[in-house]
């Protein structure tokens, strides 16, 4: 079965619109890449200022084989442009990060279901 990773990023408020657009500029970064089921970026509603990446993947080695690829060059500014990632306009420094942490979580899926 799949695995899923979740990517926990802190984010204070004022950087909620910025981790957001670059999210959404990053459309397609990951879509292509071979193992990738799924993706969500999930905005917390209350209580926290966590933001959860949700990205689901065939096998670990699929989502090894994209981190140390193409998720890589993005985050150093070789190409696209994820959350920190890419160079800003006229190719210059690197925007600041919008999260101020991040935790990854790891999961396999043991058990889903789907509507009827």
């Amino acid at each position: 079965m799949s695995i899923v990773k979740i990517n926990v990023l802190t984010v204070p408020a004022e950087q909620r619109e910025v981790l957001e657009q670059r999210f959404a500029s990053r459309a397609g970064a990951v879509e292509g890449s071979d193992g990738f089921e799924w993706f969500e970026l999930l905005r917390p509603v209350e209580g926290t200022d966590q933001y959860l990446v949700y990205t689901r993947w065939r096998s670990e080695e699929d989502f090894q084989n994209w981190m140390n690829g193409s998720m890589k060059a993005a985050h150093q500014g070789t190409s696209g442009g994820g959350e920190g990632g890419g160079r800003g306009e006229g190719g210059g420094e690197r925007p600041k990060p919008a999260a101020t942490g991040s935790t990854l979580w790891s999961f396999e899926v043991v058990q889903q279901a789907s509507p009827k």
